[in-house]
């Protein structure tokens, strides 16, 4: 079977990132985070001690950070200036970072450039906010993930809790999930929408086998 190019796209917390890693596991293809760019580009700023408001200072420092992509043992881990940052930039206070730092056009413009030139040079599985409107559209099979909110921050509030017992509380990573909502949907340049091909598969009350057995029937039946 030939090997396809899938976007997946969606809001914060419907689990595109499992989802999609999964997928490129059982499918054999190469599974790309941008997400995971988009927080070292937040986690950048913040340790610079700017806030959301400092566009220019922050275009300027995405602009000549040395932000770099690499797979390694078949997972993928971000740089930032040599510094492995993979498990830095998954604070919750990172997430909101990078809501904010992808709403600035010039910022997502570098990010982009970066993922289609890693897309051009073999299929894989690619999950974020833009990419099957924007990053790829050209993509053989596109997914617009989604989950009720409420679904989506007891997920997220679950891994937190795995990975730091009492680092938050639901009703924070709630309102961060609202936050980032709006946020993403709202912004002029390439915002969050379901590509008009996209296929919209709410997880809600699936598994997430059952979501990935979904998305690999969706790719089967475009395989020849």
């Amino acid at each position: 079977m030939n090997p396809l190019t899938i976007a997946i796209d969606g809001p914060a917390g419907a689990g595109k990132s499992t989802i999609a890693k999964t997928v490129a596991n059982k499918l054999n293809l190469l599974y790309l985070d941008t997400g995971a760019m988009y927080r070292t580009c937040g986690l950048l700023c913040q340790r610079a001690g700017l806030s959301s408001g400092d566009v220019e200072q922050i275009i300027a420092l995405v602009d000549t950070a040395n932000i770099d992509v690499r797979f390694e043992h078949g997972d993928q881990h971000v740089y930032l200036d040599e510094e492995d940052v993979s498990e830095a930039i998954r604070k919750p206070e990172i997430s909101v970072w990078a809501s904010d730092v992808s709403a600035i056009p010039e910022v997502r413009l570098k990010m982009v450039a970066m993922q289609r030139a890693i897309a051009a040079r073999q299929p894989l599985v690619m999950d974020g906010r833009d990419i099957g409107t924007y990053v790829l559209p050209d993509a053989e099979l596109k997914i617009f993930l989604t989950a009720r909110p409420e679904v989506r921050a007891r997920r997220r509030f679950a891994e937190l809790e795995a990975k730091a017992p009492g680092s938050t509380c639901y009703d924070d990573v709630l309102r961060d999930i609202n936050y980032r909502d709006q946020q993403d949907s709202g912004r002029l340049f390439a915002p969050l929408k379901q590509a008009a091909d996209a296929v919209l598969l709410d997880s809600s009350d699936l598994s997430i086998a059952e979501t990935v057995e979904q998305v690999l029937a969706l790719a089967k039946g475009l395989q020849v």
